[in-house]
């Protein structure tokens, strides 16, 4: 889990960073930012979920913590405003659920019921 929290995270301020910079890029973070979560809880998911309610319960771990991450620098940077960052995170974190039972499905870890079926 660590690994793809990680990976968020660094997308999530990249992500941060340049729409501090570029209005465009700000008026995109709510969608941008469910996108990262969904993808690396998919990716997570794809490695280390065993079952589909393992998948979506990491793959909102994983979303929900790197996108928590991200919202606080935001925050910090004065680009959004303190309820984003609850909002922002439940909406990251349902979108890494997402992506947590569509990776599982597709292919969780080796030997396991998604992997097969």
């Amino acid at each position: 889990m660590l690994k793809w929290t990680a990976v968020g995270t660094v997308l999530q301020v990249i992500m941060v960073v340049a729409g501090h910079a570029i209005a465009a890029i700000a008026a995109l973070f709510a969608p941008l930012g469910i996108v990262i979560s969904l993808v690396v809880g998919l990716l997570w998911a794809r490695g280390s979920a065993d079952r589909a309610g393992r998948g979506a319960g990491g793959g909102a771990v994983v979303g929900g913590a790197c996108a928590l991450l991200g919202i606080a620098l935001s925050l910090a940077l004065g680009d959004v405003t303190a309820p984003v960052l609850a909002y922002g995170t439940l909406s990251s974190a349902v979108g890494g659920a997402i992506g947590g039972l569509v990776g599982a499905r597709l292919g969780g870890r080796p030997g396991s019921a998604a992997a097969a079926g």
